[in-house]
């Protein structure tokens, strides 16, 4: 059991004091310094707790991919559009948080009419971004959604103006910008008959045209200067049919292609007819031209012999000559078989002519 003294003390006052000690001599403490003690750390603790709230709240942290709005009484009084740390009055200031980074937003699938009346599905999406916080914030509420409500009704509206001043195949075709045609060239030669013939050949090119997306962002430049943002892309994910004209339009489209197909064959005929009349033409006047002068060498070949042979009989010597050598040719004639003996009378002209009669 612990042992302790108790000393007692006269004040300046008057008043008695007892003092209590341990039984090693040390003082021992009493209640009320205690509670001194123990007031005095919740008070510093409350100070601290305090301090760190308000530093807390004068705090502002800025990210790579936000702005920052700080508030008077609802009112701006600063932007903070680097990243970092930065300070505001607290409970007095408040701070509103835009993103600075590139977002995207995807359209519903809606229904447009072309020029043509017929309808299509169109798929598309947007890439926008916050350009002017301030003004992001006085139109828009410093709301995402809000932006994307009224990108939506923007991008719509172009998209359904575009795509209602142009044709169905032209929208088809427009869809990624390019567009390929076959063009025909002409090549020609000259032959020996100085005839020209022409043949055409066919080749592929790739013309570049006005893109829908293009179409669509001509008609939506004015967004930056109303809300604020930009909108950096309008793309066409997928251009469709509806279901219940799906087959129908698949089936005229069979029918356009095979008509096409059909009117194709038909001129190819048509050419190909023509390009053998005339071929059968130009046959007919090579054959006649050529027949025109075979005859023309052998009638000079006649005319050639006839000379020949007037010349022959003009001269006496040669002409009894050429009258014994035709009675042998006629003589030769006239043996057929294997009986070789000829008798002939003396007035026959040709034995005249074999004894020199004639």
């Amino acid at each position: 059991m612990a042992e302790y003294g108790q000393n007692f003390n006269q004040t300046n006052d008057g008043s008695q004091n007892y003092e209590h000690y341990n039984s090693d001599g040390t003082k021992k403490k009493n209640k009320g310094e205690k509670k001194n003690r123990f007031g005095l750390k919740f008070v510093t603790a409350i100070i601290v707790l305090a301090a760190v709230i308000v530093l807390g709240n004068s705090l502002v942290v800025t990210k790579q991919n936000q702005f920052r709005l700080i508030r008077q009484f609802g009112r701006v009084q600063r932007i903070v559009t680097e990243a970092g740390l930065s300070f505001k009055v607290p409970f007095i200031e408040s701070v509103d948080t835009i993103p600075k980074e590139l977002l995207l937003y995807d359209l519903p699938a809606s229904d447009v009419i072309t020029s043509d009346k017929k309808t299509m599905i169109v798929d598309s999406y947007v890439l926008w971004h916050v350009t002017d916080p301030l003004k992001f914030a006085q139109t828009l509420s410093c709301s995402v959604s809000n932006a994307e409500g009224r990108i939506d009704a923007i991008v719509y509206n172009a998209m359904k103006n575009t795509i209602s001043n142009m044709k169905q195949d032209e929208v088809i075709r427009s869809r990624d910008g390019k567009m390929t045609i076959t063009v025909s060239e002409e090549e020609s030669d000259v032959t020996n008959n100085d005839l020209v013939l022409s043949e055409e050949t066919e080749r592929e090119q790739v013309v570049e045209i006005t893109s829908l997306t293009e179409e669509i962002m001509a008609q939506i430049n004015h967004v930056e200067n109303q809300y604020g943002i930009e909108i950096v892309v309008v793309d066409v994910k997928k251009l469709d049919l509806p279901d219940d004209n799906k087959q129908a339009v698949y089936t005229r489209m069979i029918s356009e292609r095979e008509n096409i197909a059909a009117q194709y064959t038909a001129e190819g005929k048509s050419e190909a007819q023509m390009i053998e009349n005339t071929t059968d033409k130009e046959v007919s006047i090579m054959l006649s031209n050529a027949e025109a002068e075979a005859e023309a060498t052998v009638a000079e070949g006649e005319a050639e012999y006839m000379r020949i042979l007037s010349a022959a009989y003009a001269d006496p010597e040669k002409m009894d000559f050429y009258s014994f050598v035709r009675a042998l040719d006629a003589v030769k004639a006239s043996i057929s078989g294997g009986d070789k003996t000829i008798i002939l009378s003396d007035d026959s002209p040709i034995a005249q002519i074999f004894n020199g009669q004639y």
